[in-house]
């Protein structure tokens, strides 16, 4: 790193208090825990490092421990102002899970890849970041249109929840079940276009789905079915196929 980025990470750090809060937080797990830190980092936007901080906004902190159960236990806190929400994970356990395309793959696959290490001797967050986009080049299409299936079934009842809700003029409740169908249908385009996002908000918004309404997302949710069975996942099927193994 040269001198004048040096200065760079350096002014960033003093005009973003939640770089402070992330440090104090890392320092104060590995002096706790000594002998069972691997390796600590953020992630989500602050890792990320293009956005305006100002202190309020939230820190994604992640604690990498030797063995299972040990170091911290995970938590969530307001630490002067700042939100911070502490992961705590086992290193082959966390790796395991990079291994794996899930039905939230668009929604995680940003913390495998995107992080920023604030303790990493043994460079363990790059063989992270290498073990997950090497599960990405050997998944096969029919792995992620399997997980968008997935996906799908949450977003059609979460659709069909809300309509009902709505018909019942339980307005509040349709809306959050509205907002859980609209990220559901974003991470079945995400899985479909093998697109991962940084957050919820932005999955929303870069799938076009932010703001649409209970007819629209009935809509995305209709063409994504037939996206599916015509990539051999029909989101229909017998009682024979629901519980046939494999």
């Amino acid at each position: 790193m040269s001198a004048g980025s040096e200065d760079t990470e350096i002014d960033r750090h003093l005009a973003d208090p939640r770089w402070t809060v992330a440090e104090r937080a890392a320092e104060a797990a590995r002096r706790r825990y000594p002998a069972d830190v691997l390796a600590v980092a953020v992630h989500g936007p602050l890792a990320h490092g293009d956005d305006d901080g100002g202190g309020d906004g939230e820190v994604g902190l992640l604690v990498v421990t030797y063995r299972p159960g040990s170091g911290p236990a995970p938590a969530t806190r307001r630490v002067d102002g700042v939100l911070v929400e502490l992961t705590v994970a086992a290193a082959e356990d966390y790796l395991a899970r990079a291994r794996v395309i899930t039905s939230r793959w668009p929604l995680t696959a940003d913390r495998y890849v995107t992080t920023r290490p604030l303790h990493d001797p043994g460079n363990w967050l790059r063989t992270l970041r290498d073990e997950h986009l090497g599960c990405l080049a050997r998944a096969r299409p029919a792995e992620f249109s399997a997980a968008a299936r997935q996906a799908w079934y949450r977003g059609y009842a979460a659709h069909a929840r809300a309509a009902r809700l709505a018909e019942w003029y339980e307005t509040d409740q349709a809306l959050l079940m509205l907002g859980e169908a609209r990220l559901a249908a974003a991470t079945v385009n995400g899985l479909l276009s093998r697109t991962y996002f940084r957050d919820p908000g932005d999955a929303v918004r870069r799938t076009g789905l932010a703001g649409a309404d209970m007819t629209e997302v009935g809509a995305v949710l209709t063409r994504q079915s037939t996206e599916l069975a015509a990539r051999g996942q029909p989101v229909d099927g017998t009682v024979e196929d629901l519980v046939t193994r494999g």
